[in-house]
C-alpha cells in the first residue's frame, strides 16, 4: 500500500506488534477474550449462529496499562509531530478519561487489528487494513458523521428520505454487529427476523474537516419516530439505543429517548412513497412546537396517550386537544374546531364533533374515530404552520364568514 508518512507507519506497527504480544502473554496466562453468541437470521431461512471475540471489550479493560508500553510512547511521540492528528483527535474524542490521541487512534487501530487476527494474534494482512482506513480517515478533507437505530413496527419496500440527512431503509446484513459484536443484544427482540423489524431509521451528516461536535442523534431520531406515528398512526419505535459511526469507523453507542424507543401497541405499517413524504414534511415542521407551549404540550400529550389504557388514555388525548385547539375556551370550543377543521361537509362534521364529545365525557367509552381524530388534528396543525392564525380562521369559518381552511391537497389526504 501507498504510505503517506512512513514513520507514521512503522511506529504504529511496532506499537499493535508489542501490544498484541502483550495480550498474547495475558491469554497464555489464562486471561480469556469474552465472546458474543450472535444470531444471524432472515425470513423463510433458517437462522445462523456465531461466536464472535468481544476484542475491544478486552482491550479497553488494558487500556492503561497498553498506553504505557514503550511502543505505545513512541507511537504517540510521532502521532504528535503530525498535525493531522491532532484534529482527527479532537473530532473523534468522547467525554471519557485518557489522552485523545490514545482513545482516538491507539486503541481503535488496535481493535481492528485484533479482531482481524481473532483476538491475540498477530495478522499482517487485518493492520494494513486497519491503519489504510485510519489514514484515510486522519488526511482526508471531510468528516461523515452517522448514527443508525433499529426501528420496529414499520416494513418498506424501498428507503425513505425523511429529510435533514435522516432516512429509514433496510438494515444490511451484520451491519449492526460492525458496531459491536453484541449488538444483537441491544436490539429490539426479532429483529432482522420479522418482517415489520427488518429496517433502520438513519442519521447521516457531514462535518468540518476541522473538527466538531456531533449531531443531537438521539434528539433527531426521536422527532423522526414522532413524524412516522403521526403520518401513519403506526406503532413505530427506534431503538433501544442508537450506534455512532465517523468515518465509518465505530464512534460510540447512547440511549434512544424513552418515548421513542416504547413501541405502542398496534397493527404494523408499511411506509408507501405518499406516507413518507407526509413524514418529511411534518418532521422539518415538528420545531414548531419548541416556540409555542400549548402545540408542545399537544404533541406530548398524544405520544404519551400511545402507551395509555382507558381511561387515561382518553385524559391524555382530552387535555391534547384543548391545547391544540382550545386556546382558552374549553374543550367544547376545541371540539367544534377540530370538527371545523377535519369535516369535509356537515354529516362528517356531525359525527365528528360526536365522537369528540366521548373523550370530553370520560368513562372509557370513547369512540375509535375520535381517537384517530386528534392525531388527524396535529398533523393538520403542523401542515398549516401558524397555529393561532389557524384557529382564527376556523372561527370565522363557524361563522360563516370565510371558507374553511384546507391544507395542501396531497398532505391531507395521506394523512387520512
Amino acid at each position: 500500500m501507498a504510505v503517506r508518512s512512513p514513520p507514521l507507519y512503522a511506529s504504529l506497527r511496532a506499537f499493535c506488534l508489542g501490544a498484541i504480544a502483550c495480550l498474547a502473554r495475558e491469554v497464555d496466562g489464562g486471561a480469556e477474550i469474552p465472546f458474543a453468541f450472535e444470531e444471524h437470521g432472515s425470513p423463510g431461512r433458517p437462522a445462523l449462529y456465531e461466536y464472535r471475540p468481544l476484542v475491544r471489550e478486552y482491550v479497553e479493560a488494558r487500556a492503561d496499562r497498553i498506553a504505557s508500553l514503550p511502543d505505545a510512547r513512541s507511537a504517540l511521540e510521532e502521532l504528535r509531530r503530525e498535525p493531522a492528528a491532532a484534529i482527527f483527535a479532537r473530532a473523534h474524542a468522547r467525554p471519557r478519561d485518557g489522552d485523545p490521541i490514545v482513545v482516538s487512534v491507539l486503541l481503535p487501530l488496535l481493535e481492528a487489528t485484533a479482531e482481524g487476527g481473532g483476538g491475540a494474534a498477530w495478522d499482517d494482512a487485518a493492520f494494513e487494513r486497519a491503519y489504510a482506513e485510519l489514514e484515510e480517515s486522519m488526511f482526508g478533507s471531510r468528516r461523515l458523521y452517522a448514527a443508525v437505530a433499529p426501528v420496529v413496527g414499520l416494513s418498506l419496500g424501498s428507503p425513505a428520505d425523511l429529510g435533514g440527512g435522516v432516512r429509514v431503509r433496510l438494515a444490511a446484513a451484520g451491519e449492526l454487529a460492525a458496531h459491536r459484536p453484541d449488538a444483537a443484544s441491544l436490539a429490539p427482540e426479532g429483529f432482522g427476523r420479522e418482517p415489520d423489524r427488518l429496517c433502520v431509521l438513519e442519521l447521516e451528516q457531514e462535518l468540518p474537516p476541522e473538527g466538531s461536535e456531533p449531531p443531537d442523534a438521539p434528539g433527531e431520531l426521536a422527532d423522526a419516530v414522532t413524524a412516522l406515528r403521526l403520518a401513519t398512526a403506526g406503532p413505530i419505535a427506534a431503538g433501544p439505543v442508537l450506534f455512532e459511526r465517523l468515518d465509518w469507523r465505530p464512534y460510540g453507542i447512547r440511549p434512544v429517548l424513552p418515548v421513542a424507543a416504547t413501541a405502542p401497541p398496534g397493527e404494523p405499517v408499511r411506509l408507501d412513497t405518499y406516507h413518507a413524504g407526509l413524514a418529511a414534511e411534518l418532521r422539518r415542521r415538528l420545531p414548531l412546537a419548541d416556540d409555542d407551549r400549548e402545540f408542545g404540550e399537544a404533541l406530548d400529550r398524544f405520544e404519551l396517550a400511545l402507551f395509555q389504557d382507558e381511561p387515561f388514555r382518553c385524559e391524555q388525548l382530552r387535555i391534547a386537544l384543548e391545547a391544540l385547539l382550545g386556546a382558552g375556551d374549553g374543550f367544547f370550543a376545541a371540539a367544534m374546531r377540530a370538527a371545523a377543521l377535519l369535516g369535509e361537509n356537515g354529516r362528517e362534521r356531525v359525527e365528528l364533533l360526536g365522537g369528540l364529545r366521548s373523550l370530553g365525557a370520560g368513562g372509557g367509552r370513547v369512540d375509535v374515530g375520535a381517537l384517530d381524530a386528534v392525531r388527524r388534528a396535529v398533523v393538520e396543525v403542523l401542515v398549516h404552520g401558524e397555529r393561532l392564525a389557524l384557529l382564527e380562521a376556523l372561527d370565522e369559518a363557524l361563522l360563516g364568514v370565510r371558507p374553511r381552511p384546507v391544507a395542501a391537497l396531497e398532505l391531507q389526504a395521506a394523512a387520512r
